[in-house]
Formats: structure tokens, C-alpha cells, sequence
């Protein structure tokens, strides 16, 4: 097998915490009326449309359309997503910094929304600069696990699959980049992610 040359990370929950109950649960005070809200009117199957390119112009006016009473709750998703985004995860910009003095090749594949993405990047432009390019889901239409947007990442990165080692929280999406020759890393935590990059020499070892 090749030697790994690069890191592909996920976003959401791997270099960021990520849930919309963050944003919510300063808006509704009632954990049961919360938890139905999140349940049954903005759940993720709603949102993961913004994951595949769909204007939320559309997708809100659609869900307002069956729950009117929560249309101002819903055009909050809009106006405050990045809101529902939290801090870095523990460890993670240590890592992604030490991968880029060490020289190795930053890239990422995340499942975001077009609209909701530029905003969040240039919020968090210090941790991204070392990224050389990151293909997201809602300007490319494709998501993961479908095998097309991993196929069009690794030609935009310039890597061939055998090179790359892609992390993501997702089983799923794990299995699906492993299907295209990609090394995988299903991700749980910054410690383990580290022992796994000092074992394959991109990161020095754990410190005992």
C-alpha cells in the first residue's frame, strides 16, 4: 500500500462540534416542546437537503407551508446557523496545525450547505488557512456517501486514493471513501486520531 501523503477531514463533529439543539435551546425553554421541535419540524432528513444544494429559500418556505405556527423559529435556522455550530473539538486545531508545519497536505470533504458554509469559513478562517482546498457538498450537489463527491475530491486534490487518509465521525461515510481506496478513520476523539497519525509517521508520537 502506499504511503499516506495526505489528510482528508470531515467538518462537522470532527473539527467542529455541531448540533442544532445549540441554537434552539436558547429560543425554546420547554425541553419536551425542544425536543419535538428538533424531532418533528427542522429534522436533519429537512436539513440535509441544504447538504445536497437546495436553497433554504425553498426548503423553508416548504416547512413553514405545514408548520405555520413555527415560521419564525424556522427562518431562524436560516439567519443563525452558524449559531448551531460550536467550538473546534478538543485537540483538533493542534493536530491540524502540527499536520501543516510537518508538511502534510490538508484537505476537506464536508456535507454543508453552500449558503451556510461561506459565512462559517470566514468565521473560521485561521483554522482552515492551512486547508488547500475543500470541496463542499451544497456547491458540488453530491454528498457523502455517494461515491461521486469522494471521485471528485481526490481529482480536484490531486491525490490518488491510495495516498489519502480521510477521517469523518460517520460510519457510513467512512465505509464508502474505504470503497474508493481510501485509507478511513472512523473519528471519536482527538487522542485517538493522534495515535492513529503517529503510526503512520504524519504526527510525532503521543506524548506517554
Amino acid at each position: 500500500m502506499a504511503d499516506i501523503a495526505a489528510v482528508v477531514f470531515d467538518v462537522g463533529n470532527v473539527l467542529y462540534h455541531w448540533t442544532p439543539r445549540v441554537l434552539y435551546e436558547r429560543l425554546i425553554d420547554d425541553d419536551r416542546a425542544l425536543d419535538a421541535f428538533l424531532r418533528d419540524v427542522v429534522t436533519l432528513d429537512w436539513h440535509f437537503q441544504h447538504d445536497q444544494g437546495r436553497p433554504f429559500a425553498e426548503t423553508s418556505a416548504e416547512l413553514i407551508a405545514r408548520h405555520p405556527e413555527h415560521a419564525a423559529l424556522i427562518r431562524l435556522w436560516g439567519e443563525k446557523f452558524i449559531d448551531s455550530v460550536g467550538p473546534a473539538v478538543e485537540g483538533m486545531p493542534e493536530i491540524v496545525l502540527e499536520l501543516h508545519e510537518g508538511g502534510i497536505p490538508l484537505f476537506a470533504i464536508t456535507n454543508f450547505s453552500h449558503e451556510f458554509w461561506a459565512p462559517f469559513h470566514a468565521r473560521e478562517s485561521a483554522l482552515f488557512a492551512p486547508f488547500r482546498d475543500i470541496v463542499v457538498s451544497g456547491a458540488e450537489k453530491l454528498v457523502k456517501p455517494d461515491p461521486a463527491i469522494y471521485r471528485l475530491a481526490l481529482e480536484r486534490f490531486g491525490l490518488s486514493a491510495e495516498q489519502a487518509l480521510f477521517i469523518d465521525d460517520r460510519e457510513e461515510n467512512v465505509l464508502a471513501a474505504e470503497a474508493e481506496g481510501m485509507r478511513g478513520h472512523l473519528f471519536r476523539d482527538a487522542a485517538t486520531l493522534r495515535r492513529e497519525l503517529a503510526e503512520l509517521a504524519l504526527l510525532r508520537s503521543p506524548t506517554v
